[in-house]
């Protein structure tokens, strides 16, 4: 579950413009009351082409990848495929500063970008653990539809290479698991933060004898869909899509198919499983047990916690975060949500400290305020989230039959251990499911990487994508563990 506000960086192509815009050009957004500073590094190729790397410094974020920019005059137009988002800035006659709006989804933030220095400068951060050519296994980029045809997925499929020692009388077949991403738009390889830990975790397990499907979700990548009316229902019938495109393979052991879902993935995993018996396994990482809307109070507690915010300060904060849920998802018509959430807030406020509203939300005046406000309502009246919030993971955990492996970081603030993989194993006891196994890795974070402030913004920070220990167990569970 992912509550940061990610920002892609993009890959300048334009073959002309008359102006030098060589260099480092940095700005600020103001999310929900909060001032997010970004830094585009821009540089000419040996082509003579602009090309560019962003780093999002208060999220320990940099040199992510980058996408397009188009030239009209004296503006840059630049679109953001990866958010399907867009920043169109005019250069001013100094040829130091753009001034435009940056668009993602249904926000449009005001955004300046100022040149600060001609030579652009980076910092690089190392990802060891990011597979790169030559594979010793398939690796094939593959595309398939949905049984209706209304949406059309692209993937990548790796799977081993026949042993070259041993005469087949058929293709081999593999045991196969697809992957799924956590909630908010991901591509295939679930990038964040310039890791990619589908990617880690397919190339391993693809070296353990397992092939591996990821995808790229709706809206993403080479996938159709409209994200942004869909549901975790959808996402549902997407992984069904994708069995089906598995079955359709002659290299897939079509009775040994599994799924491995991480964070909101590890929700949608049961409802699958639950609906075929095609699924033999799944392997939960940090997927939901307990009430969404419990697990969401309790992580803007932890990851408020986790920024240093009191302990009183919370308690009073989670009033306030009770009273505008409430208010957003039983008022369907956002323009009246605003106008409630707005005097939920304004009574919330009209007792507390200053410190303590600022220290909790951000808000420091009416402006500030209305933003603060505005992004709950945004955020809460979408489709998938007023669905996610609603969403009781024990409706389908109840149900689960086949081996279930749940695996949970001590130290994740998104979806606290303890809590809900003790929701999981009550959830599946009373399913009559006794091939399970629930564990808390020691010293991991919600992306399973050891952390050491554990803080959402330290996952950019941090050389290591995924946990190697927690790789093997996934792949000695797949190949010999689940079975009794």
């Amino acid at each position: 579950m992912r509550s940061v506000f990610i920002i892609a960086c993009l890959f300048f192509t334009a073959t002309s413009f008359s102006q030098n815009i060589t260099g480092n050009w940095e700005g600020s957004l103001q999310v929900q009351g909060t001032e997010l500073p970004i830094i585009f590094h821009i540089v000419k190729d040996s082509a003579g082409k602009y090309q560019a790397t962003f780093d999002s410094p208060k999220q320990k974020a940099y040199n992510l990848a980058c996408s397009d920019v188009l030239i009209k005059a004296d503006s840059v137009i630049i679109l953001i495929q990866m958010l399907k988002g867009s920043y169109a800035g005019q250069l001013d006659a100094t040829n130091k500063q753009l001034t435009g709006t940056w668009k993602q989804g249904a926000a449009a933030l005001p955004l300046t970008l100022k040149k600060t220095s001609d030579a652009a400068t980076t910092k690089v951060i190392t990802r060891t653990q990011t597979p790169k050519p030559p594979f010793p296994y398939k690796s094939e980029d593959v595309e398939y539809d949905n049984a209706d045809k209304s949406v059309h997925f692209g993937a990548t499929f790796t799977v081993p290479l026949p042993d070259p020692n041993v005469n087949y009388f058929r293709t081999p077949v593999y045991p196969t698991v697809i992957l799924i991403t956590g909630s908010g738009k991901q591509d295939r390889d679930e990038t964040i933060m310039g890791h990619k830990p589908f990617a880690v975790i397919a190339d391993y397990l693809t070296r353990q004898g397992i092939a591996v499907l990821r995808v790229d979700d709706r809206d993403m990548g080479k996938t159709t869909g409209d994200y942004n009316k869909s549901t975790s229902a959808d996402f549902a019938k997407d992984i069904e899509a994708g069995i089906a495109y598995l079955q359709s393979r002659e290299d897939v052991d079509t009775g040994n198919i599994g799924l491995i879902g991480h964070s909101e993935g590890g929700l949608i995993a049961p409802m699958v499983a639950v609906k075929t018996n095609d699924v033999k396994f799944i392997i939960l990482l940090a997927g939901p047990g307990e009430k969404i809307s419990t697990l969401m109070e309790q992580q803007a507690d932890d990851v408020a916690a986790a920024s240093g915010v009191s302990k009183k300060y919370l308690e009073e904060y989670r009033l306030l975060y009770r009273q505008l849920v409430s208010t957003i998802v039983n008022e369907p018509d956002t323009a009246k949500a605003l106008v409630k959430s707005i005097a939920v807030f304004n009574d919330w406020q009209k007792d507390k400290d200053i410190l303590l509203v600022k220290a909790t939300t951000g808000v420091t005046n009416e402006k500030s305020k209305v933003d603060f406000v505005k992004g709950f309502v945004e955020q809460l009246s979408s489709p998938w989230f007023n669905y996610f919030l609603k969403f009781d993971p024990a409706d389908y955990l109840t149900k689960v039959k086949c081996p279930v492996l749940a695996l949970n970081g001590e130290k994740d603030i998104q979806v606290s251990a303890k809590p809900n993989l003790d929701a999981i194993k009550n959830a599946l006891v009373k399913a009559g499911n006794t091939n399970f196994k629930t564990m808390v890795m020691p010293g991991l974070n919600h992306l399973f990487q050891h952390c050491k402030k554990c803080t959402v913004e330290e996952y950019a920070e941090l050389e290591e994508t995924f946990d190697m220990e927690t790789l093997k167990l996934m792949g000695n569970w797949i190949k010999t563990g689940r079975f009794k």
